[in-house]
């Protein structure tokens, strides 16, 4: 995915989990709702004020919008994981994140 598809992915996902619709946040951050649209799809890209206004209208920083880490595919994040516990050298740690996988994915 390149940066526009990866942003409008981003917005799409806080619209949703603040349950907005398109043309409500569309209002909100002053463009149409088509433009909107073609940023979520990651065909346009917004523009510094637009990216402001977003930032406004979500309270977030610049820094939270552009982290995408929650959209890595799942072979890449299992793989990370898996590099992370390898390499961890704190046995409390290590128990921690046991306690805390094993309690999640409980059968």
């Amino acid at each position: 995915m390149n940066i526009k598809e990866l942003l409008g992915k981003k917005i799409r996902y806080l619209r949703q989990k603040k349950c907005i619709s398109q043309s409500e946040l569309a209002g909100m951050i002053g463009i149409s709702q088509r433009s909107l649209s073609g940023i979520e799809i990651g065909k346009n890209f917004l523009t510094s004020q637009t990216l402001e206004n977003i930032l406004d209208c979500f309270h977030i920083s610049v820094t939270e919008l552009f982290d995408f880490e929650h959209f890595k595919e799942d072979k890449s994040m299992a793989s990370e994981l898996v590099d992370i516990i390898t390499n961890l050298n704190d046995t409390d740690k290590l128990r921690t994140i046991y306690k805390v996988v094993k309690s999640i994915v409980k059968d």
